[in-house]
């Protein structure tokens, strides 16, 4: 999937009019039939299975939120072929509305600024569930998942549901990440997905628990594992390219302790440093070559380097710094390359200085529980995005750095900041 870009200066985005806010529109039969049928290609072909579990508590013309995890590309479609005919407005990025806004409003998606606060986006989504009655599908990661395993929850995640006070169900898919995980390139695995869908809680449930015990349930939902589901149900992915960018990952060796000198090809992970080899088996374990593995699975060696990461956060020796290449979104309608920049991380948190002069942005570690890291977003490259409710700056960097210890930092560097 790609996106025209567009060539402005920083000035002329910047003066830019703000675009005027639109309440949510509640899709109408024939949109949810559209999309309806459009998913039907790409669920027959991964067998498609929803399994419902406690769902005859849901009325059926009762309102809900939806809690999905975010695996691959996959998702609208399963979320599509799972709830019709019932009417669902979807939380979706303001990237995904550029060149088709109208349609995306149509088929009722709610456009959000990822990782940033907006009290017009609470309000959308009250709108949608309590005026309009109709269901909101919310991915409460906000990013797909690098390693298979559950991205960091926001800590609001409990208050909100209380304050949408409505009942909550939960959608977990089994097979979408194995079948297309973020780091190998839109490059799609034959593999059968199937989702639960769970009643988790009624609105008269959340009442009586508060924000903290809420939290606790949710990440104990958000608690699964794609390497270790494919293991354990001896999914066999034979694909020869299943190794294919997974050093955007395991960008870390843990042998010579070598950063960017990665590298995942074909069905091998590789350190171009001390030129240490693992094959990623077709059941979905790293397997050293010469027999002596630091790991054998993807998450732990992922959250041996968010342990690394952390440990530099708090020794005072993490810096990131990259020359970028900057677009910018100001509105749904285009997303603008504005020119080149240098993108600077540290525990004081983000600086991004370029355009000449003409751009300095900061941004603080407390501003949001994570940021948007992506691999080939777009087609264009991996990217680093940060902003606020003026603008988002999407930084693309023109070395070879890996973005996912960006996000881990951030996420970190957060979590030291609001113990």
């Amino acid at each position: 999937m790609k996106i025209k870009l567009i060539k402005k200066s920083y000035q002329e985005v910047m003066a830019i009019p703000e675009e005027k806010h639109r309440p949510p529109k509640k899709p109408n039969w024939f949109f949810r039939t559209l999309l309806k049928l459009v998913s039907l290609p790409d669920l027959w072909a991964t067998g498609f299975r929803c399994h419902k579990v406690g769902m005859e508590r849901l009325e059926k013309r009762e309102p809900c939120l939806y809690l999905m995890n975010h695996s691959s590309f996959l998702d609208l479609e399963i979320v599509a072929g799972s709830l019709y005919p019932r009417p669902f407005n979807i939380v979706a990025t303001t990237d995904s509305f550029v060149g088709k806004g109208w349609l995306m409003r149509q088929i009722g998606c709610i456009p959000t600024k990822k990782f940033v606060a907006e009290l017009e986006l609470l309000r959308d989504i009250k709108t949608a569930l309590h005026k309009q009655k109709t269901s909101v599908v919310m991915f409460p990661e906000a990013g797909y998942s690098f390693d298979g395993c559950a991205a960091a929850l926001p800590d609001s995640l409990g208050k909100f549901l209380k304050r949408m006070a409505v009942p909550v169900v939960m959608i977990r898919t089994d097979g979408a990440f194995s079948r297309d995980p973020l780091y190998n390139g839109l490059q799609r695995r034959k593999v059968k997905v199937s989702a639960e869908m769970k009643y988790l809680l009624s609105a008269e449930e959340i009442g009586e628990k508060s924000p903290e015990e809420l939290n606790r349930i949710l990440a104990e939902e958000f608690s699964f594992d794609g390497f270790r589901w494919q293991q354990e149900n001896q999914v066999r992915i034979s694909e020869g390219f299943r190794a294919d960018g997974l050093h955007r990952v395991l960008y870390r060796c843990p042998h010579c302790e070598a950063e960017g000198q990665t590298e995942g090809l074909g069905t091998r992970w590789s350190c171009k440093a001390c030129g240490k080899t693992y094959e990623l088996d077709e059941y979905g374990y790293l397997r050293a070559e010469d027999g002596d593995g630091a790991f054998h699975h993807v998450p732990d060696w992922f959250r041996w380097e968010r342990a690394c990461v952390r440990r530099e956060l708090e020794e005072g020796e993490y810096r990131f710094e990259s020359s970028v290449r900057i677009c910018m979104a100001v509105d749904t309608k285009h997303i603008y390359e504005v020119g080149r920049g240098v993108l600077i991380h540290t525990a004081e948190g983000f600086r991004l200085v370029g355009c000449d002069g003409e751009l300095e942005y900061a941004q603080s570690p407390k501003a949001s529980h994570s940021i948007c890291a992506d691999f080939n977003f777009y087609e264009i490259g991996d990217v680093i995005c940060l902003g606020n409710r003026e603008a988002l700056y999407y930084c693309f960097p023109e070395e070879d750095v890996p973005v996912a210890k960006v996000r881990l930092a951030a996420e970190e560097l957060y979590r030291m900041m609001m113990r």
